[in-house]
């Protein structure tokens, strides 16, 4: 049949997958780094993906394609939510990319109404569950002011006052050096002028939960 289907400029694409985790079906995945249309009868031509995409690398066209298949759709998002609900250590919760705040841009879908993690670098290596307990369910930026040799605060001023964000997570190492982070962060919500809640979790560095 002959309907309106997404079509995917893979030039376009930046590999973000913010379209992938828009698309309520499963329609659309990521392979080798770029969005695709995995299969045709999962999408239902509404393009929840189109807003989410940041470089403009979906359309609308119509094809032959195969017709909506709703039954299809609910036994596979099933099937995914079973799969998710199983403990899996090798998952990558990563949602965001660049994820080092020097890179970051000030702006991007990703950040509306976020639970935003801020991370030293060295966290992510001494605690074990780090993924699972800090990364998943949040946007993730890293860094480290000793070795950037750099004040992250007026980033992410800029970052918290022009995005709507819903709460920030600190996870530091308990090293002197891990403060610049934790003070960055603090000034930066300061600077904001928003009222938004905040966190500070600390590591040891046997990789232990020594406060949070």
């Amino acid at each position: 049949m002959i309907r309106k289907i997404i079509q995917i400029n893979e030039e376009k694409c930046n590999g973000c997958g913010l379209c992938a985790s828009a698309c309520h079906e499963g329609a659309i995945g990521m392979v080798d780094g770029k969005a695709k249309l995995l299969r045709d009868d999962y999408c239902d031509g509404l393009g929840d993906c189109l807003p989410a995409c940041p470089t403009g690398a979906i359309t609308f066209i119509e094809r032959e394609a195969a017709a909506y298949d709703a039954e299809a759709v609910r036994k596979n998002m099933e099937s995914k939510t079973a799969a998710s609900a199983a403990p899996n250590s090798d998952q990558s919760r990563i949602s965001n990319w660049p994820v080092q705040i020097k890179l970051a841009p000030v702006t991007a879908p990703y950040f509306e109404n976020a639970s935003l993690l801020v991370a030293a670098d060295c966290t992510a290596y001494a605690y074990a569950c780090f993924h699972e307990e800090f990364i998943k369910g949040r946007i993730t930026l890293v860094g480290c002011p000793k070795l950037d040799g750099v004040n992250y605060s007026e980033k992410l001023t800029a970052i918290i006052r022009q995005n709507e964000i819903r709460d920030v997570t600190i996870v530091r190492m308990e090293v002197p050096c891990c403060g610049g982070l934790e003070n960055a962060v603090k000034n930066a919500l300061h600077d904001s002028e928003k009222l938004i809640p905040s966190q500070v979790v600390t590591i040891s560095i046997d990789g232990k939960i020594l406060d949070r």
